[in-house]
């Protein structure tokens, strides 16, 4: 009879089936993960032939340059000069910013070799300061370094008491003096802190007399319409061990028309000049016998246009005491004034009476405006100069008013 064959072989089939499709996804999961191998080079996984990808060593390293700044960050107390310092090892500095935090900012210089910073200046008391630096080493790479600390706060200070006024207009040969409240011992670092700077340019130096005054002028008398901007940065300057300053102030000051006065002691006479041009001659009484007055070149420091003249505070006592002196003008200290005289008879052109002024015909309360002491009261200003000659006393000492004008240039300067 005809009967099927037994389906053994179609078992087996099915079991060889079964084994293609287990092989077909093993095949698959291969694929798959040769894929997420990156593959398409060659079995040793480097990058392929167009480069994409690639990480040197050389770009995956950090910079070799090392920043370094002292104070570190978080320190309180910080002297104001000498303990800020920014350094770079195995590079060089390119940038170091110091500023405080209302943003004005600490000037400095790098060296040449870009090894460190050094500031131009020293820092302000009770202060905080942030400080950011960068440098690059051999290979160009940066490193930065930021520090931020707080200056000391100073227990003993002084300010300087300045002459002339912010805003005023003064004579050709008024210096900007400057009298501190405590005696220097490190004049350089008080003297660097003041700044002068004048349109037109001028040199303009420093000259210390004693210990807390310290004056500024030019070689000659300043030109007519100079502008002069004083930046007094002593805030934070260690004027004496201990003492710092704690006065930040900008002053100016403008120089009006140029006008000098020569007073001849022998012919008893003042010519007044405007520009190099004699304005106008007046006749004068100066000091007599044994008060002979000051030679030399004075600055008129103080205008009054009435006071009174006491010779018990000069050291004459009881010479004289006059209360109602009119358009009195100071040129020393001392008490030396050029000032209207209502007392002084026929004296003026003719001879020397008085006790060291330089006196002017005037009327007793100098209602008079057509005298000529009132003429020349009203025709100087503080910073004017009167140049007495011919005297028989020495030239005025320079530190007796504002009359540093009496030392060569030279001197001045050392």
């Amino acid at each position: 009879m005809n009967v099927r064959p037994i389906p053994g072989a179609s078992v087996g089939g099915r079991s060889r089936g079964r084994n293609r499709r287990l092989a077909l996804i093993a095949g698959g999961m291969l694929l798959a993960v040769t894929a997420c191998g990156g593959g398409g080079s060659g079995s040793d996984g480097k990058a392929g032939a167009d480069g994409k990808g690639a990480t040197t060593a050389a770009e995956s390293k950090q910079s070799e340059a090392v920043v370094t700044i002292a104070p570190k960050t978080g320190a309180k107390g910080v002297d104001t000069s000498g303990a800020l310092k920014v350094s770079a090892a195995k590079g060089k500095l390119t940038e170091v910013t110091v500023k405080d935090a209302k943003g004005r900012k600490i000037d400095g210089t790098i060296s040449a070799d870009g090894a460190g910073w050094t500031p131009a200046t020293h820092l302000a008391g009770s202060t905080a300061y942030q400080v950011h630096a960068v440098a690059k080493d051999s290979a160009g790479r940066t490193a930065a370094e930021d520090s931020s600390f707080t200056t000391l706060s100073p227990q003993n200070t002084f300010i300087g008491n300045f002459t002339p006024e912010d805003g005023s207009t003064v004579g050709v040969g008024m210096p900007f003096s400057v009298n501190f409240t405590r005696g220097i011992t490190k004049p350089d670092d008080v003297e660097k802190a003041i700044k002068i700077t004048t349109v037109p340019a001028v040199e303009v130096e420093g000259h210390w007399f004693g210990n807390d005054r310290l004056d500024f002028r030019p070689e000659k008398y300043w030109k007519a319409g100079t502008k002069v901007t004083v930046e007094m940065n002593l805030d934070g300057v260690e004027g004496r061990k201990g003492v710092y300053g704690k006065q930040s102030k900008t002053v100016s000051f403008t120089i009006g028309r140029d006008q000098v006065s020569v007073v001849d002691a022998k012919k008893h006479t003042m010519k007044v000049t405007q520009e190099g041009k004699v304005v106008r001659t007046i006749p004068v009484t100066t000091g007599k016998q044994g008060y002979a007055t000051w030679n030399g070149q004075m600055v008129m420091s103080e205008k009054f246009t009435v006071t009174r003249m006491n010779g018990d505070t000069v050291g004459y006592d009881g010479e004289y005491d006059i209360k109602d002196v009119p358009h009195a003008i100071r040129l020393t200290n001392s008490g030396t004034f050029v000032h209207g005289n209502y007392w002084g008879g026929d004296a003026f052109g003719n001879y020397n009476a008085s006790h060291g002024c330089i006196g002017l015909r005037d009327v007793r309360g100098g209602y008079d405006s057509s005298v000529a002491a009132a003429w020349f009261f009203n025709h100087s200003m503080v910073g004017d100069v009167v140049v007495v000659k011919n005297s028989t006393d020495p030239t005025v000492d320079p530190s007796n008013g504002l009359n540093g004008w009496n030392i060569p240039w030279a001197e001045w300067k050392k």
